[in-house]
């Protein structure tokens, strides 16, 4: 396995720019995700690393090794598609020997690779059997199979779940983490699904529009997004969001008046706005509550209720026609045209001034002094 180092890569196609400058560290063993909406670019790049497609500008590494020239079959990636891609006359054996066979390994060699991979699958009962005669969750454990066996530097996954059902898609993200336990491998997997992302990935590389919005541990990303683009991202259902004027500026908050004339407190960053400037209030889904003792009120008509057991989702409109979800209880009684108050505690809140950046958040009294205060708002 190898350490993958990304430096200002970029691609384009003829006058059309792909990718604007990636930068990224993948270090020895680490799964990370690549992830993001549908023509970010994450497909993309996991193909130039690969050497599916050529680089347009900058340097990729794998271990110490610049590998921008060299053939797909010489840089030591082995990539798993999302269409599994499986030789349908070939039996399972086959398929996961031939890559091996077309290297010139001995018989015995690549038969015991096989076995191995097989059994680490829990696919040795299937060797004989034809493609055509295997679950779909059985066939892309085929073609991981068939990567593990060339013991690849770094496995690289193209969306692999996404031809599965719910339930299938579940089962085998569990046994990819798995396998990477048990492989030590350096991974780097793409895919659209923000909950795969947060499952899997030791690291997420949130792309968006060919540029890498913010890189991180799963946690860092859910709870201190840099943007709100990934704060909109990250998290199942979204963030709410809530436009919003700054009302005054205070020693270790703001207040905000919210765009349906509701008072609140936001704990952050406060050197780095103005009176009255437009923003953004971000607040979670399982933030909300109608707990009275949390803060400011805000009234809510119910316009959807979606009831999973665990959990229930209420979908609400505020009078200025802004929707928003909250997450209650499963034994929630809530009913669809209800009007309902909830609130937050300020300091779950999260603030993005007008160009979508995110103010920090610290928690309530961590004042300082007006001198204090008045020296960082002449550096900022």
């Amino acid at each position: 396995m190898a350490d993958v180092k990304l430096n200002n890569i970029k691609k384009s196609y003829g006058n059309v720019n792909i990718l604007h400058g990636i930068d990224l560290d993948i270090k020895h063993g680490e799964f990370v995700v690549l992830v993001g909406a549908s023509g970010c670019g994450k497909s993309t790049l996991l193909r130039l690393i690969a050497g599916l497609d050529e680089i347009t500008e900058g340097e990729l590494q794998i271990g110490s090794e610049l590998v921008n020239d060299l053939p797909p079959a010489k840089r030591g990636v082995a990539m798993v598609f999302q269409s599994y891609a499986l030789y349908p006359h070939m039996n399972v054996l086959k398929n996961m020997s031939y890559g091996l066979k077309i290297a010139g390994k001995d018989k015995a060699f690549i038969r015991k690779k096989v076995q191995q991979a097989a059994k680490t699958l829990h696919i040795d009962h299937l060797l004989e059997r034809l493609p055509r005669e295997l679950s779909g969750g059985q066939r892309q454990r085929v073609a991981i199979g068939r990567a593990i066996v060339r013991d690849p530097k770094v496995f690289l996954f193209d969306e692999p779940l996404s031809n599965l059902d719910a339930a299938l898609r579940v089962q085998t993200r569990v046994e990819i983490g798995k396998l990477h336990q048990e492989l030590g491998a350096t991974i780097i997997y793409v895919t659209h699904d923000q909950t795969e992302a947060m499952t899997l990935g030791d690291k997420i590389v949130v792309m968006n529009q060919g540029r890498v919005e913010q890189c991180g541990t799963p946690l860092e990303l859910y709870q201190h997004p840099i943007t709100e683009f990934v704060a909109g991202f990250i998290g199942s259902p979204k963030m709410n969001f809530i436009a919003a004027k700054v009302q005054s500026i205070e020693a270790d908050h703001l207040v905000l008046r919210l765009s349906n004339g509701a008072i609140t407190k936001a704990f952050v960053d406060v050197t780095s706005c103005n009176l009255d400037d437009d923003v953004t209030l971000g607040i979670r889904p399982e933030n909300l509550s109608e707990d009275s003792d949390l803060g400011e009120r805000i009234s809510a008509s119910v316009s959807l209720v979606e009831q999973l057991g665990e959990a229930s989702y209420l979908y609400l409109t505020l009078s200025d026609a802004t929707e928003m979800v909250m997450r209650t209880s499963g034994e929630s009684t809530t009913t669809i045209g209800e009007t309902i108050d909830i609130s937050f505690n300020a300091e779950s809140a999260h603030v993005f001034n007008a160009d979508g950046l995110a103010l920090k958040r610290h928690r309530a009294g961590n004042t300082k002094s007006p001198a204090e205060l008045a020296r960082l708002k002449a550096i900022a």
